[in-house]
């Protein structure tokens, strides 16, 4: 795969790859997007209604992104869905996840 250009990355001028993935899934809705393909492909409209009715302008921006990032691809058969690197995105959220659902239930102070 080529290497990919350094982009402008809101909040650094360094372009570092942890700042761009950052910014990436910092935007409205990314993470969204890769928590709802976690299990399967969906269509723009089951997508868009797994994600609260989003804006479909957001939404497709987002896909965009994420295409152009290689981690979500568009199959015609099925919509979209993640791929290999998606996935492997997806799995390093997975300790996060555990983290906040055990955070969620901790007692009020």
């Amino acid at each position: 795969m080529a290497a990919r250009k350094k982009r402008r990355v809101r909040g650094s001028s360094s372009g570092r790859p942890i700042m761009a993935l950052l910014d990436l899934l910092g935007r409205r809705w990314t993470l969204r997007i890769v928590w709802e393909l976690r299990e399967q492909p969906l269509s723009s409209r089951a997508l868009r209604a797994a994600c609260d009715d989003a804006s479909p302008t957001v939404l497709q921006a987002r896909l965009t992104d994420l295409r152009e990032a290689d981690l979500v691809e568009l199959v015609q058969e099925s919509g979209y869905r993640l791929t290999e690197l998606g996935r492997e995105l997806f799995d390093q959220f997975m300790p996060l996840n555990r983290f906040a659902e055990r955070w969620s239930k901790r007692p009020a102070n």
